[in-house]
Protein backbone atom coordinates (compact mmCIF):
# COMPACT_ATOMS: atom_id res chain seq x y z
CA UNK A 1 0.00 0.00 0.00
CA UNK A 2 2.96 2.26 0.97
CA UNK A 3 4.79 1.91 -2.19
CA UNK A 4 1.74 2.59 -4.23
CA UNK A 5 1.27 5.63 -2.48
CA UNK A 6 4.57 6.71 -3.52
CA UNK A 7 4.83 5.86 -6.77
CA UNK A 8 1.21 8.09 -7.14
CA UNK A 9 3.04 10.96 -5.49
CA UNK A 10 6.19 10.51 -7.40
CA UNK A 11 4.17 10.41 -11.06
CA UNK A 12 2.31 13.44 -9.46
CA UNK A 13 5.18 15.59 -8.52
CA UNK A 14 6.69 14.26 -11.87
CA UNK A 15 3.94 15.60 -13.69
CA UNK A 16 3.38 19.39 -12.08
CA UNK A 17 7.46 19.30 -12.46
CA UNK A 18 7.27 19.06 -16.58
CA UNK A 19 3.89 21.44 -16.25
CA UNK A 20 6.23 24.16 -14.66
CA UNK A 21 9.08 23.79 -16.95
CA UNK A 22 6.97 23.22 -19.54
CA UNK A 23 3.50 25.67 -19.46
CA UNK A 24 4.98 28.20 -21.54
CA UNK A 25 4.45 25.90 -24.67
CA UNK A 26 0.89 25.66 -23.63
CA UNK A 27 0.02 29.13 -23.21
CA UNK A 28 2.52 30.42 -26.19
CA UNK A 29 1.46 28.54 -29.49
CA UNK A 30 3.11 30.61 -32.09
CA UNK A 31 3.37 29.96 -35.62
CA UNK A 32 6.77 31.06 -35.71
CA UNK A 33 8.05 30.67 -39.39
CA UNK A 34 8.46 33.79 -41.47
CA UNK A 35 5.59 35.90 -43.39
CA UNK A 36 4.97 36.99 -46.94
CA UNK A 37 5.77 40.57 -47.40
CA UNK A 38 2.79 43.17 -46.13
CA UNK A 39 2.36 44.38 -49.53
CA UNK A 40 2.20 40.71 -51.54
CA UNK A 41 -0.98 40.28 -48.49
CA UNK A 42 -2.76 43.10 -47.84
CA UNK A 43 -2.16 45.59 -50.78
CA UNK A 44 -0.86 49.21 -50.41
CA UNK A 45 0.67 47.89 -46.86
CA UNK A 46 4.56 48.20 -46.13
CA UNK A 47 6.86 46.20 -43.54
CA UNK A 48 8.09 47.67 -40.41
CA UNK A 49 10.36 46.85 -38.03
CA UNK A 50 10.34 47.22 -34.49
CA UNK A 51 13.24 47.60 -31.58
CA UNK A 52 12.54 46.96 -28.19
CA UNK A 53 14.01 48.01 -25.13
CA UNK A 54 16.11 44.55 -24.71
CA UNK A 55 17.33 45.14 -28.23
CA UNK A 56 15.17 42.34 -30.73
CA UNK A 57 14.18 44.09 -33.97
CA UNK A 58 10.42 42.89 -34.85
CA UNK A 59 8.71 42.78 -38.15
CA UNK A 60 5.49 43.99 -38.48
CA UNK A 61 2.71 45.55 -41.02
CA UNK A 62 1.53 48.89 -41.01
CA UNK A 63 -1.38 49.76 -43.51
CA UNK A 64 -2.01 53.44 -44.06
CA UNK A 65 -5.65 55.18 -44.20
CA UNK A 66 -7.27 58.36 -44.19
CA UNK A 67 -9.25 58.25 -40.79
CA UNK A 68 -6.75 60.29 -38.89
CA UNK A 69 -7.25 57.23 -36.46
CA UNK A 70 -4.76 53.60 -35.97
CA UNK A 71 -5.79 50.69 -34.99
CA UNK A 72 -2.97 48.74 -32.69
CA UNK A 73 -3.49 45.11 -33.22
CA UNK A 74 -2.16 42.86 -30.66
CA UNK A 75 -3.13 39.43 -31.26
CA UNK A 76 -3.57 36.27 -29.37
CA UNK A 77 -1.51 33.08 -28.36
CA UNK A 78 -1.67 31.80 -31.42
CA UNK A 79 -0.89 31.95 -35.03
CA UNK A 80 0.75 34.76 -36.49
CA UNK A 81 0.38 38.51 -38.32
CA UNK A 82 -0.58 36.96 -41.41
CA UNK A 83 -3.13 35.36 -39.72
CA UNK A 84 -4.66 38.89 -38.57
CA UNK A 85 -4.76 39.91 -42.41
CA UNK A 86 -8.66 39.94 -42.78
CA UNK A 87 -9.24 42.20 -39.83
CA UNK A 88 -6.84 44.88 -41.26
CA UNK A 89 -8.17 44.54 -44.57
CA UNK A 90 -11.82 45.31 -42.84
CA UNK A 91 -10.22 47.83 -40.67
CA UNK A 92 -8.98 49.86 -43.87
CA UNK A 93 -11.87 49.63 -45.59
CA UNK A 94 -13.54 51.59 -42.96
CA UNK A 95 -10.79 54.21 -43.34
CA UNK A 96 -8.50 53.33 -40.27
CA UNK A 97 -4.34 52.72 -40.68
CA UNK A 98 -3.41 49.91 -39.00
CA UNK A 99 -0.62 48.54 -37.17
CA UNK A 100 -0.20 44.79 -37.01
CA UNK A 101 2.35 43.50 -34.82
CA UNK A 102 3.99 40.06 -33.92
CA UNK A 103 5.62 39.29 -30.68
CA UNK A 104 8.57 38.13 -30.58
CA UNK A 105 9.00 33.86 -31.25
CA UNK A 106 6.00 34.45 -33.73
CA UNK A 107 6.06 35.48 -37.62
CA UNK A 108 9.95 34.87 -37.74
CA UNK A 109 10.59 37.22 -35.46
CA UNK A 110 13.56 36.55 -32.60
CA UNK A 111 12.93 35.35 -29.03
CA UNK A 112 10.71 33.81 -26.93
CA UNK A 113 7.26 35.02 -25.43
CA UNK A 114 6.82 35.78 -22.02
CA UNK A 115 4.35 38.01 -19.83
CA UNK A 116 7.23 40.21 -19.38
CA UNK A 117 8.21 40.03 -23.39
CA UNK A 118 5.00 40.91 -24.97
CA UNK A 119 4.49 44.00 -22.77
CA UNK A 120 8.49 45.09 -24.14
CA UNK A 121 6.85 44.23 -27.38
CA UNK A 122 3.66 46.36 -27.45
CA UNK A 123 5.21 49.10 -25.99
CA UNK A 124 8.08 48.93 -28.94
CA UNK A 125 5.11 48.64 -31.11
CA UNK A 126 3.34 51.90 -29.89
CA UNK A 127 6.55 53.74 -29.94
CA UNK A 128 6.13 53.96 -33.82
CA UNK A 129 2.67 55.61 -33.44
CA UNK A 130 1.91 59.40 -32.79
CA UNK A 131 -2.18 60.59 -33.43
CA UNK A 132 -5.35 59.06 -32.09
CA UNK A 133 -4.59 55.50 -31.52
CA UNK A 134 -7.11 52.67 -30.63
CA UNK A 135 -5.91 49.45 -28.98
CA UNK A 136 -7.07 46.27 -30.21
CA UNK A 137 -6.66 43.06 -28.14
CA UNK A 138 -7.62 39.80 -28.90
CA UNK A 139 -7.88 37.05 -26.30
CA UNK A 140 -4.39 36.86 -24.68
CA UNK A 141 -3.48 39.96 -26.38
CA UNK A 142 -6.44 42.22 -24.72
CA UNK A 143 -4.47 41.21 -21.70
CA UNK A 144 -1.20 42.93 -23.84
CA UNK A 145 -3.19 45.38 -24.80
CA UNK A 146 -4.67 46.30 -21.35
CA UNK A 147 -1.67 46.59 -19.48
CA UNK A 148 -0.38 49.02 -22.30
CA UNK A 149 -3.41 50.76 -21.55
CA UNK A 150 -2.21 51.16 -18.23
CA UNK A 151 1.07 52.37 -19.03
CA UNK A 152 0.29 54.52 -22.12
CA UNK A 153 -3.28 55.73 -22.40
CA UNK A 154 -4.99 54.81 -25.90
CA UNK A 155 -7.81 57.08 -26.91
CA UNK A 156 -9.91 54.04 -27.16
CA UNK A 157 -9.37 50.57 -25.79
CA UNK A 158 -11.29 47.75 -27.48
CA UNK A 159 -10.87 43.37 -25.97
CA UNK A 160 -12.01 40.83 -27.75
CA UNK A 161 -12.75 37.94 -25.71
CA UNK A 162 -10.64 39.30 -22.76
CA UNK A 163 -10.30 37.40 -19.40
CA UNK A 164 -10.08 38.05 -15.93
CA UNK A 165 -6.63 36.93 -15.89
CA UNK A 166 -4.63 33.81 -17.23
CA UNK A 167 -5.55 31.67 -13.89
CA UNK A 168 -9.29 31.93 -14.50
CA UNK A 169 -8.81 31.18 -18.13
CA UNK A 170 -6.61 28.24 -17.48
CA UNK A 171 -8.82 26.74 -15.05
CA UNK A 172 -11.51 26.52 -17.23
CA UNK A 173 -9.33 24.57 -19.48
CA UNK A 174 -7.39 22.34 -17.18
CA UNK A 175 -9.92 22.22 -14.33
CA UNK A 176 -8.14 19.22 -13.05
CA UNK A 177 -4.86 21.19 -12.41
CA UNK A 178 -3.94 23.61 -9.63
CA UNK A 179 -3.59 26.49 -12.57
CA UNK A 180 -2.84 28.82 -9.73
CA UNK A 181 -0.20 27.65 -7.58
CA UNK A 182 1.84 26.90 -11.07
CA UNK A 183 1.59 29.56 -13.33
CA UNK A 184 4.14 31.77 -14.13
CA UNK A 185 2.71 34.17 -16.72
CA UNK A 186 -0.48 35.50 -14.90
CA UNK A 187 -2.09 38.33 -17.23
CA UNK A 188 -3.78 40.44 -14.57
CA UNK A 189 -6.50 42.01 -17.05
CA UNK A 190 -9.03 42.85 -14.69
CA UNK A 191 -6.93 44.31 -12.17
CA UNK A 192 -5.08 46.40 -14.32
CA UNK A 193 -8.12 47.49 -16.56
CA UNK A 194 -9.40 48.72 -13.12
CA UNK A 195 -6.71 51.84 -13.70
CA UNK A 196 -7.34 52.47 -17.45
CA UNK A 197 -9.37 55.40 -18.18
CA UNK A 198 -9.78 55.43 -22.06
CA UNK A 199 -13.57 54.57 -23.32
CA UNK A 200 -13.65 50.86 -23.44
CA UNK A 201 -15.85 48.01 -25.13
CA UNK A 202 -15.30 44.33 -24.56
CA UNK A 203 -16.33 42.29 -27.56
CA UNK A 204 -17.03 38.38 -27.04
CA UNK A 205 -18.85 35.09 -28.07
CA UNK A 206 -22.18 34.23 -26.62
CA UNK A 207 -20.73 30.56 -27.70
CA UNK A 208 -16.92 30.63 -26.15
CA UNK A 209 -15.60 27.89 -25.36
CA UNK A 210 -12.06 28.86 -24.56
CA UNK A 211 -12.60 32.49 -22.83
CA UNK A 212 -16.27 31.78 -21.67
CA UNK A 213 -18.52 34.72 -21.98
CA UNK A 214 -18.96 35.06 -18.48
CA UNK A 215 -15.45 35.78 -17.75
CA UNK A 216 -15.85 38.15 -20.50
CA UNK A 217 -18.36 40.25 -19.20
CA UNK A 218 -16.65 40.10 -15.29
CA UNK A 219 -13.49 41.55 -16.83
CA UNK A 220 -15.74 44.68 -17.95
CA UNK A 221 -15.25 47.62 -15.58
CA UNK A 222 -17.91 50.05 -15.02
CA UNK A 223 -19.06 51.92 -17.87
CA UNK A 224 -17.43 49.45 -20.66
CA UNK A 225 -19.28 48.89 -23.37
CA UNK A 226 -20.40 45.10 -23.90
CA UNK A 227 -21.06 44.13 -27.45
CA UNK A 228 -22.21 40.27 -27.35
CA UNK A 229 -22.11 38.51 -31.22
CA UNK A 230 -24.68 35.67 -30.87
CA UNK A 231 -23.77 32.02 -31.23
CA UNK A 232 -19.75 33.31 -32.26
CA UNK A 233 -17.17 30.79 -30.71
CA UNK A 234 -13.47 32.27 -29.96
CA UNK A 235 -11.82 31.10 -33.40
CA UNK A 236 -14.57 32.13 -35.56
CA UNK A 237 -14.58 34.50 -38.33
CA UNK A 238 -17.51 36.54 -37.44
CA UNK A 239 -14.64 37.31 -34.29
CA UNK A 240 -12.10 38.16 -36.59
CA UNK A 241 -13.34 40.72 -38.86
CA UNK A 242 -17.32 40.08 -38.58
CA UNK A 243 -19.92 43.03 -38.84
CA UNK A 244 -20.51 43.14 -34.90
CA UNK A 245 -16.89 43.38 -34.28
CA UNK A 246 -16.03 46.24 -37.03
CA UNK A 247 -19.04 47.89 -35.83
CA UNK A 248 -17.75 48.42 -32.25
CA UNK A 249 -14.36 49.81 -33.56
CA UNK A 250 -16.13 52.38 -35.32
CA UNK A 251 -18.24 52.93 -32.37
CA UNK A 252 -15.81 53.20 -30.36
CA UNK A 253 -13.91 55.81 -33.09
CA UNK A 254 -16.38 57.81 -32.64
CA UNK A 255 -16.85 57.97 -28.94
CA UNK A 256 -12.99 59.37 -28.89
Amino acid sequence: MIKAVLAVLTVVVVVLGLLWVFQRRLIYLPDAGPVPPAASVLPGARDVTLTTADGLRLGAWYLPGDRGVTVLVMGGNAGNRAYRAPLAAALAREGFAVLLMDYRGYGGNPGSPTEEGLALDARAARATLSGRILYFGESLGAAVATRLAAEIPPDGLLLRSPFTDLADAGQHAYPFLPVRLLLRDRFPLKERLAAVRAPTTIVYGSRDTIIPPALSRAAAPEGARLVEVKDAGHNDRVLLDGPELLAAVVELAQRV
